[in-house]
């Protein structure tokens, strides 16, 4: 495995703080092990299951004592300080003084885990305790298993499992974000809103800079030497054996030659070194003599803007965006760096969102086309059964989506996009043997370059996301579960000729609802919000769900079962018989976290 983007990152860790009933000379005493017991299951289980974004186990730090009031409550915010906590867990068994020893930490996304025994009321002190975060302005997560369990049983029911992952992996995302950087090369790409990036939404509500760099720093960094030749002549070797190079697809009066691809190969190959090194530095350059640009721009998403100011002239960002967003490269298998196509900064943050939530690289695509079974019989002849009888989506872009979108990691025999770590070099291997590097469309891309064409297998589990900004509204989230699904040979053909054959390819079928924008594949398409969306390996839209009210931004569009949505306790007191419509109230309530 090769250096990563997140070998200079200190991980947040996740606070997990035991509260007591402080009465002592009996009660308090009679509680001290099953309290901080209780700690240690939670931790020991959290540490167990979930892992950091670089493959390491996500660490707890755990109060020094049980905490029966103020002043022990007091050092535990301390010591969660100098630990670096980004999460806060609390857990009892049994009654204690609610907003005494409650989590005051305003920023630091904070749940509760009330036990379910009969001996004592953690139930009282749950309900007692988020009524106090209610009122004081502070939303946190409820816990509560749904079954009792005996005073003695130190194991968590699996319905208390689901909701603190849940409640974790969405407070890491929100702690690993705060801080970081949004790289955006270039600026707005023939007129997409998403890529006029707006400061104040990085800032107000994932907590993140915005950094911008114009894009003729790249064309600088190439025509200075500002990279490192050694990897340049290793990737480029590698580029050589590895990335083979498919049919040219252009008229041949404005075909490039054999040699303008040649160059055209080694300048694309320079452009995902130092767009590489713009996001995260590179030390070998201080070395070189360029301590300024050695130390990268601390992003953990970019984008590229390409068209068409840099498109029409030089060559295209495709290589560079797809084998970034990929888990590996020249220098092995390793985590993938998010960078968004055409700088559409708010699909670069659905990206980055499900990234952080799952640690596998994700999709960026053109949610392009709606096919129903009747226009695919009509243009194929071929009648649609199955998963595909009632019709798919056409996820297409222009050559940049990463490599393991193929499907050819598998998990359990079956096609899948794995974290890196999980990664073998033959599944990294099949996934470079299953892409051809198309010259790019001259038409489109004046300046010429390579696209990466590739076709994801049927199958996979998918969730697509969107964020929309809403003028009087802010930010909205649309969420669609789903999967990959393979069409007729002869039928792919049909349909991939209508359009660009030399593009990645995604068939998606949404899984309906018979309701809303779910009651048929039309309405989820009709209803989209933009013409990008980030896709995502798995079923993961109830944890975006969490996430998003983590960061106030409602949901306005989603498939996921009721029963899976987690929000913050509070969200209930805004109504209960529309979730929705309480949702949009919250967040316009509580506002963005970082307001």
């Amino acid at each position: 495995m090769s250096e990563t983007v997140w070998n200079k990152t200190s991980f947040p860790k996740v606070g997990i703080r035991p509260t007591i009933d402080g009465r002592c000379n009996g009660v308090r005493e009679s509680l001290e092990k099953q309290v901080m017991g209780m700690a240690k299951s939670a931790a020991a289980m959290i540490s167990k299951t979930l892992k950091y974004p670089d493959g390491s186990a996500v660490e707890c730090v755990i109060a020094d004592t049980n905490i029966g009031g103020c002043v022990e409550a007091q050092a535990c915010a301390e010591k969660f300080t100098r630990e670096n906590v980004g999460v806060s867990l609390t857990v009892t068994p049994c009654w204690c003084y609610g907003s005494e020893t409650m989590d005051m930490t305003p920023s630091i996304p904070k749940a509760v885990w009330g036990f379910n025994g009969t001996e004592r009321p953690g139930a009282v002190y749950l309900a007692a305790v988020l009524a106090g975060y209610a009122q004081k302005g502070l939303p946190a997560f409820g816990i509560y298993g749904q079954e009792v369990q005996d005073s003695n049983d130190t194991s968590i029911p699996e319905d208390v499992q689901v909701k603190v992952l849940r409640f974790v992996k969405g407070g890491l995302a929100v702690a690993i974000m705060r801080g970081k950087s949004y790289l955006s090369m270039g600026t707005s790409s023939m007129g997409i809103a998403g890529s006029f990036v707006d400061s104040d939404f990085f800032q107000c509500y994932l907590g993140m800079r915005t950094e911008n760099v114009d894009m003729c720093e790249i064309d600088r960094r190439i025509g200075a030497g500002i990279y490192d030749p050694q990897e340049f002549k290793k990737a480029l070797a590698w580029t050589k054996k590895h990335c083979k190079e498919g049919q040219d697809t252009n008229k041949r009066s404005i075909q490039k030659s054999r040699k303008e691809k040649t160059a055209d190969w080694e300048y694309v190959v320079k452009m995902a070194i130092i767009m590489r090194d713009m996001m995260v530095g590179n030390p070998k350059l201080a070395e070189l003599g360029f301590p300024e640009e050695a130390l990268g721009r601390g992003a953990i998403a970019s984008g590229f803007q390409g068209q068409r100011q840099w498109t029409d002239y030089k060559p295209n960002g495709d290589f560079a965006e797809a084998m970034l967003s990929s888990s590996f490269d020249w220098n092995g298998i390793r985590a993938p760096y998010m960078v968004a196509t055409e700088n559409d900064s708010l699909n670069g943050v659905c990206m980055l969102l499900m990234y952080l939530l799952t640690n596998r690289a994700q999709i960026f695509a053109d949610v392009r086309t709606f096919w129903s079974a009747d226009a695919v019989k009509r243009v194929t002849g071929k009648k649609m059964t199955g998963i595909n009888a009632n019709g798919f989506i056409h996820l297409l872009n222009s050559g940049a989506a990463t490599l393991d979108s193929c499907g050819k990691q598998r998990e359990k025999g079956k096609p899948s996009m794995k974290p890196f770590w999980e990664i073998s070099r033959k599944e990294a291997d099949a996934c470079l043997a299953a892409t051809e590097w198309c010259p790019a469309d001259v038409e489109y891309f004046r300046g010429g370059g390579f696209s990466s064409s590739l076709l994801s297998e049927g199958g996979m589990p998918m969730t697509m996301t969107r964020i929309s900004m809403v003028k009087g509204i802010g930010p909205i989230l649309q969420i669609v579960e789903g999967w990959s699904t393979k069409l007729p040979a002869a039928v792919h053909k049909k349909l991939m000729d209508r359009t660009n054959p030399t593009w990645p390819c995604t068939w998606f079928v949404p899984r309906l609802t018979g309701k809303g924008a779910f009651k048929d594949v039309y309405s989820v398409m009709n209803n989209w919000s933009a013409n990008h969306g980030a896709i995502s390996y798995g079923h993961i839209g109830a944890d975006v769900t969490t996430l998003a009210s983590m960061l106030r931004i409602p949901v306005a569009m989603s498939n996921v079962d009721e029963a899976d949505v987690y929000r913050p306790h509070a969200w209930g007191l805004f109504g209960t018989d529309c979730p929705e419509s309480a949702d949009y109230r919250a967040c316009a309530a509580y506002g963005p976290l970082y307001s």
